[in-house]
């Protein structure tokens, strides 16, 4: 079998690689991206045995590269091509085909191929391979995934775009769902290390016994059944280690944490050398840090390390004006990633929203999104679609009446929030810290509150 390609190294350039029989029939396709197949409406499997032509509304046996090939048997080199997808996208594709020859007779063709978009279809390729230049380095958000008209958080984006630039550490503070990881994220791909990798551990997720050697590695004979294994620390060289949860180490790993970070070298469990280390350590905490260091689940000299520079996410029930933003954000995304097409939300829906207090915050609107989609039968998500802790919620928020007839919304709320924390204060005996765990909020914006409804 001949296959004559000239100038191989030039297919260097090229992404997917195809091959047909002589009839124009696929028995071969390696694709860079799956997210090219997801474009085109494909599955992997949905190609091989059919006919090259049945891909493309607009591609023929006259105008196919592949089968103008294997009918002439000349090359064709770097040939452009606009394909039509049956979804109704553009694609552009620069091309190379060859003809393979067995027995000075056609049997089949070999293709090298390159996707481009056009700006038309830009948006559709952002929904399938979501900054997939950062998704090199194990990310997955940049600043701009952040979506936010509120101060706090604007002056938060503000910040990470100045801290990208050192190599401090940074502790981010925020309640689950607040979205600590996008942050952490953000800091590296604005920062110079962007082209490092990201690595991410839970540390409250991995059994303390197993959190040792995988953040600092193992040489071979240390323990029973142990190799040479590079940990966390040395896999993120050149990048940043994010460590979530970093209050869930025992007390021993924050002591080997601290030295690390301090001497910028660790050593493998049963190692004898010390290996330099070139990354950024970002950490992230769910619970108050003040209370950690004071209930010593967080060694004081550690957390004023961890947190050079400290980032305190507001809970979403701090940033309301926020939710119409993210529910459009990820309508569009569902939009994008399920077989649904929805409009938005009732107004009724969009005011549920609103009062609900979003004890999950972030993730858990995003879930509740998630599963109105596989609720509705409708273009606008109803009362009926989302989640039936939102719509009891709802109904339980008491309306008063006033000289003015029915209370407002907004007096509502209000009025509803100042008998809960009233309620939990007494139940706390007037504990602050306490009350304010309970209800899921920070103790900042307890005292505030405090303040606001003149409860102290």
């Amino acid at each position: 079998m001949n296959i004559n390609i000239e100038n191989f190294k030039q297919l260097t350039d090229f992404d997917n690689i195809l091959v047909c029989d002589e009839h124009g029939v696929i028995i071969f396709y390696d694709v860079v991206d799956l997210n090219v197949l997801k474009q085109i409406g494909l599955r992997p499997e949905d190609f091989m045995g059919k006919h090259i032509t049945t891909f493309y509304k607009n591609l023929t046996n006259e105008n196919s590269t592949i089968m103008r090939v294997i009918k002439k048997g000349v090359a064709v080199t770097n040939e452009k091509q606009e394909l039509i997808t049956n979804h109704g996208n553009v694609l552009l594709t620069v091309n190379s085909t060859y003809p393979i020859i067995e027995n000075d007779r056609i049997v089949g063709a070999i293709e090298f191929s390159k996707h481009f978009y056009t700006k038309e279809n830009i948006q559709s390729l952002d929904k399938l391979a979501h900054h997939k230049v950062y998704r090199r380095n194990n990310t997955y958000y940049t600043i701009d995934d952040i979506i936010s008209i509120n101060p706090k958080m604007e002056i938060i984006k503000n910040r990470i775009q100045k801290i990208s630039r050192t190599n401090s550490t940074v502790l981010i503070y925020g309640k689950t769902g607040t979205g600590k990881e996008m942050i952490a994220q953000s800091i590296h791909n604005l920062s110079d290390r962007y082209g490092g990798p990201f690595l991410s551990v839970n540390c409250g997720a991995i059994p303390p016994n197993l959190l040792e050697s995988t953040l600092f590695g193992t040489v071979k004979g240390s323990f029973t059944g142990s190799t040479d294994m590079p940990g966390l620390f040395e896999q993120a060289e050149g990048g940043t280690l994010f460590l979530d949860e970093v209050n869930s180490l025992d007390i021993y790993l924050q002591v080997k944490l601290l030295k690390a970070i301090e001497e910028k070298t660790i050593r493998r469990i049963g190692g004898n050398r010390n290996i330099p280390l070139n990354i950024r350590v970002i950490s992230a905490t769910n619970e108050d840090p003040d209370t950690l260091v004071s209930e010593k689940r967080l060694r004081e000299d550690l957390y004023y390390r961890l947190g050079v520079v400290q980032i305190d996410l507001p809970p979403l029930i701090e940033r309301k004006e926020d939710i119409e933003s993210l529910l459009t954000y990820y309508i569009d995304f569902y939009n994008n990633n399920m077989n649904i097409v929805v409009e938005g939300v009732e107004d009724d829906v969009l005011e549920c929203f609103k009062r609900y207090s979003w004890p999950g915050n972030i993730r858990e609107l995003k879930n509740a999104v998630e599963t109105a989609f596989n609720h509705t039968s409708l273009q606008r998500i109803t009362m009926e679609d989302i989640p039936k802790r939102m719509r009891e919620f709802n109904q339980s928020l008491p309306v008063k009446s006033n000289e003015h007839g029915s209370q407002s919304l907004k007096e509502a709320v209000e009025q509803y929030e100042k008998e809960m924390i009233s309620k939990e204060l007494t139940n706390m005996n007037g504990k602050i810290t306490e009350a304010a765990k309970r209800l899921g909020i920070s103790k900042q914006l307890l005292k505030y509150k405090i303040d606001k409804y003149q409860l102290s």
